[in-house]
């Protein structure tokens, strides 16, 4: 066989992106036990939730990594590098690990969905890395999401509830949360973090039913010391929170948690860079929840002085599948100029349609429509958002760093 390549068994696992998302366990379970039960080799962090489950986990893992232990961390989807999606001791898994273990799933397992294919190549890879504690991103909901094969975790959160993939979750908080409360497992506690006191009920009564129990991440962490969090955003104090539950959970003490906490790194989160042309923030809202906490980190810096609405340009896309809408209407009050641009993944929402509802120019690419943005307020503030494709896309540009293809799963 002549020497496997990582963009070939990248582009065949691509190949799987035509069948979108297929909840569901029943293919994965099989998988699993085929690879002798990957997901049982090592404890397991399950994290859940519509917005803050990225930031969480890795918190959590950087808490791990900060006690000593060596950490398996899949989240999605990836910014740049589909390898970003698994990390071994905070580190995308490596080129050859990679293609070995893709290759191996993709060869054995052909019906496996792409996310699929990725949650097993995941498991594999941390159970040939020997970690000490996997901390696991739910992809989608969590009753039927692959990572949901896991075995009772060690610990378990879900962070928020908000309204995005009505189309598979539900159309009401409630019917979110109960899709989401069903990674609950018999003896965990689920620890949660701030939601309306009737999703915190339907979250209790799914879990109850699952032999399971739920505590409030503010009332674990009363005395946290979280004055100085790594990442940046009022609404991380939350995620911060929460993973501070989870690390006393786990057994860590006060000390490593404060680190972890402090020297947690996230891209593409209220990520500030600085060019040489003047500052950009990368943003990945690309939900209404989302495009809120973006908004009070604006409002909180224009009230600071840090920078005038006329001071700053917003480079905004969305996919069609998302309430854009309500997004634009958050934050176009704190950017004077408005440029609209199509964010790679899939289906984008239409910019003559989003500038028909807030006044904005359209821009045929990303490059162009940052070269608008960056004319319009020379050396002042350039905010990308609304979709973590045009984030990845963006920061990849400005960092000069290669990415594979976006795919939104």
């Amino acid at each position: 066989m002549s020497e496997l390549r990582l963009e070939v068994v990248l582009q065949e696992l691509y190949a799987r992106v035509p069948r979108g998302i297929e909840l569901g366990l029943e293919s994965i379970r099989a998988a699993c036990t085929r690879f002798d039960f990957p997901e049982r080799a090592y404890p397991v962090v399950h994290i859940a939730g519509t917005n803050g489950k990225g930031s969480t986990a890795a918190m959590v893992e950087r808490i791990a990594r900060e006690a000593g232990l060596k950490t398996g961390l899949y989240t999605s989807p990836h910014l740049h590098r589909f390898a970003e999606r698994i990390r071994i001791g905070g580190t995308p898994l490596d080129d050859v690990s990679l293609t070995t273990l893709l290759h191996d799933v993709l060869r054995r397992e052909a019906d496996l969905t792409f996310f699929e294919a990725a949650t097993l190549t995941a498991f594999v890879a941390f159970r040939e890395a020997r970690v000490d504690l996997a901390v696991v991103e739910v992809g989608l909901g969590g009753r039927l999401d692959a990572t949901n094969v896991i075995p009772p975790p060690r610990a378990a959160a879900i962070t928020r509830i908000a309204f995005d993939h009505q189309d598979k979750l539900g159309n009401t908080l409630a019917e979110i949360a109960r899709e989401k409360a069903a990674i609950a497992k018999p003896g965990v506690d689920l620890i949660l973090g701030p939601m309306d006191l009737e999703v915190e009920r339907a979250i209790a009564e799914v879990a109850a039913r699952a032999g399971a129990t739920t505590s409030r991440a503010a009332e674990l962490a009363a005395g946290a010391n979280i004055e100085h969090v790594g990442l940046s955003g009022v609404h991380q104090a939350d995620n911060a929170r929460i993973a501070w539950a989870i690390g006393q959970r786990l057994g860590f003490d006060r000390d490593v948690r404060t680190r972890g906490i402090a020297n947690v790194t996230w891209a593409g989160r209220l990520e500030r860079l600085e060019t040489a042309d003047g500052p950009v923030l990368l943003d990945a809202a690309h939900n209404p929840d989302g495009a809120q906490a973006l908004a009070h980190q604006l409002a909180s810096m224009q009230a600071r002085g840090e920078l005038a609405p006329s001071e700053t340009a917003l480079v905004f896309g969305a996919l069609a599948d998302k309430e854009w809408q309500a997004m634009i209407d958050l934050l176009s009050p704190f950017a004077a100029t408005r440029i609209y641009v199509t964010p790679k993944g899939r289906a984008p929402a239409d910019p003559h349609q989003i500038a028909a509802r807030s006044p904005g120019q359209i821009a045929g690419s990303f490059d162009e429509g940052f070269e608008l943005a960056r004319r319009h307020v020379g050396r002042g503030l350039v905010v990308i958002a609304g979709s973590i494709f045009l984030v990845g896309e963006a920061r990849g540009k400005l960092l000069g760093i290669a990415s594979d293809p976006a795919v939104a799963l």
